[in-house]
């Protein structure tokens, strides 16, 4: 196997998934500053919808989409278990881990596209740079609600997830394209220097540059 990637943060939330499994791939660098993911031939064999990372079977299939990604490389190689080892384990990850998704990552990524972003991006995509404004605060309104269900140590509870996972490249990115993490949240500022300090958040990093 082999995982296309790029510089964001969805492709490092695969890779800080392959480092705490202790997987190696192969990685083959897509070029998303020129634009090499919206051409032929990676929009045509690799991934249609043009987005990294994708992860290209031994048979030539290829997957797309982070969760689906992490799923099959959690069925793949079971331990550690960053999904889950019961069904009530996987559900409670897989909730957690479309709360974080949809009340904090997409706004915040979008935020950054509709502004920092907007000129990469205004010709790639359909872009609302007046909606910017609103999309950062909704992801700030997703932290303040995460903060206040937050009981810890981890997103899902005891466990350390695929949530924490894909939170943690979502902020780290934020903090680097004007969307820093408020202190006021205690919780989840705490939270964050926890997993900062694991090993796989370094390797994630270094991988991405």
């Amino acid at each position: 196997m082999k995982l296309h990637t790029s510089v964001g943060p969805n492709p490092r939330v695969v890779k800080m998934f392959l480092a705490e499994k202790g997987l190696a791939l192969d990685f083959v660098t897509v070029d998303l500053m020129a634009g090499e993911n919206r051409q032929p031939p990676y929009n045509t064999k690799i991934n249609p919808t043009g987005q990294t990372p994708a992860l290209e079977l031994d048979n030539g299939d290829c997957l797309t989409e982070i969760t689906a990604i992490c799923e099959y490389l959690e069925e793949r190689q079971p331990n550690p278990p960053l999904i889950g080892t019961t069904a009530e384990e996987r559900a409670a990850t897989r909730m957690w881990t479309r709360r974080v998704d949809i009340k904090v990552c997409e706004p915040l990524a979008n935020g950054f596209r509709f502004a920092e972003g907007l000129p990469l991006f205004e010709s790639r995509m359909r872009c609302l740079p007046d909606a910017a404004p609103g999309l950062k605060l909704i992801a700030r309104d997703g932290l303040e609600w995460l903060e206040g269900q937050f009981k810890g140590p981890w997103i899902a509870g005891e466990r350390f997830t695929l949530a924490d996972i894909l939170l943690f490249a979502f902020l780290d990115f934020g903090g680097q394209v004007g969307q820093p993490l408020d202190p006021a949240f205690a919780k989840i500022t705490d939270w964050f220097e926890r997993v900062k300090a694991r090993p796989s958040a370094a390797a994630s990093a270094a991988a991405s540059a």
